[in-house]
């Protein structure tokens, strides 16, 4: 075989393994192009889906509400309950016992310091990032010092049937309901601006011990663990705690 052929046959391989090589290049990119478009086409249809009908709320007044707490920081008793958004027990404790407790004497006495912490273990089991979502918008609500209404708001349009009761743009269509800096909001929103005191919590939690929502410390001590707590079982537990006075 002459010098010449054996060059054309080596030039004839080399072009076929660069044509190879860029074939595998191109369906690696395709292939990761699709799993970036799977990844993120959720997030980015959540995002334009219509606010449709919500349950509105009427916003209530705690004297001594500052962010996400209500009471005297000062107090000689600290309640945290640790909730997710999505969690239908959080839901019951909330519209039960938690709005017995702000309303009572041991509030305005400033005897409770009372906390609410961020725990959205159920993204954990979804796609839809629903209940940490749910969580940045409530922290950016405390941001102007409107948590507690918008915490009422989310619990009243919770639907454990609906994945997208928590989708942004309903989130979004929260605020404006309650009348929130919308300019300020977004900002917040859509920059996570909260996302430290979020994984603050999630450390205290994993501190704890915690599994499940709604979990309920007074003073560092968990009652009532895997059940909701009632008013009356909270109240006692705050008390047991709490000098007796004559």
């Amino acid at each position: 075989m002459s010098v010449s052929k054996r060059q054309d046959i080596k030039a004839q391989r080399l072009q076929k393994k660069r044509k190879q090589r860029m074939t595998a290049m191109i369906v690696t990119g395709s292939v990761i192009l699709v799993i970036v478009l799977l990844i993120g086409l959720p997030s980015v249809i959540d995002r334009y889906r219509p606010a449709g009908e919500f349950v509105t709320v009427t916003p209530v007044s705690y004297p001594t509400a500052d962010g996400r707490t209500v009471g005297n920081p000062d107090a000689l008793v600290v309640v945290e309950v640790f909730e997710d958004f999505q969690c239908s027990a959080c839901k019951n404790y909330t519209q039960t016992t938690e709005v017995e407790l702000l309303s009572s004497d041991l509030i305005t006495n400033g005897q409770v310091y009372y906390i609410v912490r961020n725990f959205p273990f159920e993204d954990n089991y979804s796609a839809i990032k629903s209940s940490d979502q749910a969580a940045n918008a409530s922290m950016c609500a405390s941001g102007q010092n409107r948590y507690w209404d918008y915490h009422a708001m989310l619990y009243a349009n919770q639907d454990a049937s609906n994945a997208t009761a928590f989708s942004d743009r309903r989130l979004i269509a929260f605020a404006e309901a309650l009348g929130l800096d919308m300019s300020q909001f977004r900002s917040c929103f859509n920059g996570n601006d909260f996302e430290t005191e979020i994984l603050d919590d999630l450390a205290r939690a994993q501190a704890y011990g915690i599994t499940g929502t709604p979990s309920v410390f007074v003073n560092g001590k968990q009652i009532t663990p895997g059940f909701v707590p009632s008013y009356e079982e909270l109240v006692s537990e705050i008390e047991a705690v709490l000098p007796i006075t004559q």
